[in-house]
């Protein structure tokens, strides 16, 4: 029988995506020299095609518009995801000058948390998508925490009640109609993050699925079970029928239509952007950690095959699995990062690009006892304080916009000292260095300032884009484009390391002067 000749009727859905998978390969030609990884984030849907060495070969990029209807709150339309994420991927083809044929697998990362409802038979969105940063459902969360439910939601999540995970967005979403709550209970309706809509859009409604990363930012999760959890969606009001497949982080999810890229691409991998950067920086063992420096800044440490019952307000969650292994973290989310330099762009037009903020703060020694608390949606770990709010310190005659560029920079390098002594407090382990990635990571300042206050090394990678890289590394594993993890490890290129070179003393009386300003902007 030759390789064109029809097979007999499939048995089960997963007999038939397999077969699918087999004929892909092939009809794809041996030794695809490409993986294609697709980043869907908040403010950009980007694309990314590396080669085996892990170097880039071409890339895509289109913009995504928020919407914000009302203060706090701030969505999305689903269709420009899925649009903007098309169009970045054929643009990364084409930039590489190989056709998708030379494609061996795609990698999908995304915007976590953020959440979207779709009709199961046209795939029709119903509703905006629900952006992880919108505090829409902040009088739901204080309701439940009010009749003292939080202990168990952290118990079985290792996260916090906060409207920044899903559960409450979708309990909101469905509370909009009751149309909407009777359609998802007779199972008409799907949910799913980012990456379920994306990969429902690209099989063309064939799979609903989803990794274990994402669905353990769901508050539905159980985490120490890896199940979904019926204590939990009655308690957030979320019909099991809504809930995609969880699948591990590197296998097989699906093929795409072929009337996407000509060809019918396997999708091997799936990670929350987060813990996609994680595996990207390679921080395989326990204690490595990784801080990504973009609107917010999210730290991760790895905690092997141990769940971290944080008492320091950092979040519990799922790393990736591979195969039946899966690796839990710890992580420190920071909401305002890069968002603060936007905010001197845009809301006080001191600067006129990012990259002043670097030369104005550079005019000067210090601070000049100035501290701005970028608390602009409240503050993340670990602190948890919706209502806190954003505030400048320390102002006298003599302050200039370069000490408040100064301290705007100083605020994210701080942020991180609280998340970075939390996750050591919590871990009890020893970190030995920080890895960095993100755009504003070009910013020497910024990463000298970084490794000053933390005391240890700040490792800055050649390849910055490591949530694609991380994406791409999970879909590659899984599809043989690379044989084990430990092919991986000569890929990690390190560009530079800044060494602290602020005395104890100055160090701890600079973060002191950072807790007081924490302490009255939260009081």
């Amino acid at each position: 029988m030759n390789d064109d000749s029809p097979s007999p009727a499939p048995r089960s859905f997963a007999e038939a995506l397999q077969g699918q998978f087999q004929q892909a390969e092939r009809r794809r030609r041996e030794g695809a020299d490409f993986i294609l990884a697709l980043d869907q984030g908040t403010t950009s849907s980007r694309a990314i095609v590396f080669d085996r060495a892990g170097r880039i070969a071409g890339r895509g990029q289109e913009e995504v518009t928020p919407l914000f209807p009302s203060p706090g709150h701030v969505e999305q339309d689903p269709n420009q995801l899925w649009l903007t994420t098309l169009a970045s991927a054929r643009k990364a083809i084409d930039a590489t000058g190989a056709s998708a044929r030379e494609i061996a697998a795609i990698g999908l990362t995304n915007q976590r948390e953020t959440t979207i409802l779709w009709d199961r038979a046209t795939g029709v969105p119903v509703a905006p998508a629900v952006v992880w940063q919108s505090r829409i459902t902040a009088p739901e969360c204080a309701r439940l925490k009010a009749e003292g439910h939080e202990p168990l939601v952290r118990e079985k999540t290792g996260l916090v009640l906060d409207p920044y995970f899903s559960a409450t967005k979708i309990s909101w979403i469905l509370d909009q109609s009751p149309a909407l709550r009777q359609r998802a209970e007779r199972g008409e309706l799907c949910f799913g993050t980012v990456d379920s809509f994306l990969l429902w859009r690209l099989t063309s409604g064939r799979v609903h699925a989803t990794d274990v990363t994402n669905a353990s930012r769901t508050l539905l999760w159980n985490l120490r079970e890896g199940t979904w959890d019926d204590e939990l969606l009655s308690l957030f009001r979320v019909p099991r029928a809504l809930l995609p497949e969880v699948k591990p982080s590197s296998g097989l999810f699906g093929v795409t239509d072929r009337k996407w890229f000509g060809e019918e691409l396997p999708i091997t991998g799936i990670a929350g952007d987060q813990q996609a950067a994680t595996f990207g920086q390679q921080c395989f063992a326990p204690g490595l950690v990784k801080n990504t420096y973009g609107t917010g800044c999210f730290a991760v440490m790895n905690t092997g095959d141990s769940i971290v019952d944080s008492k320091f307000g950092l979040l519990g969650t799922a790393a990736w699995r591979i195969g039946d292994e899966t690796t839990f973290a710890l992580e420190g989310a920071i909401f305002v990062a890069g968002a603060v330099i936007q905010w001197l762009r845009d809301g006080l037009g001191i600067i006129s690009q990012a990259s002043e903020s670097e030369t104005l703060a550079s005019r000067v020694k210090d601070n000049g006892g100035v501290y701005l608390v970028p608390a602009f949606v409240g503050l993340g770990a670990p602190y948890w304080d919706p209502d806190a709010r954003g505030a400048i310190y320390g102002l006298t005659r003599g302050a200039t916009r370069e000490h408040l560029c100064r301290a705007a920079l100083e605020s994210i390098v701080l942020q991180t000292r609280d998340v970075v002594e939390a996750m050591s407090c919590d871990s009890g382990l020893a970190i030995p260095a920080l890895r960095v990635d993100g755009g504003a990571t070009a910013n020497d300042l910024l990463m000298q300032l970084q490794a000053d206050v933390l005391g240890i090394p700040v490792h800055r990678p050649q390849i910055l884009e490591t949530t694609a890289l991380g994406a791409a590394y999970l879909a590659g594993l899984a599809s043989g484009f690379w044989p084990d993890v430990a092919s991986l490890a000569n890929q990690w290129h390190l560009d530079r390391v800044f060494e602290p070179r602020m005395s104890v003393d100055q160090r701890d009386s600079w973060y002191a002067e950072w807790k007081k300003a924490v302490a009255r902007t939260r009081s």
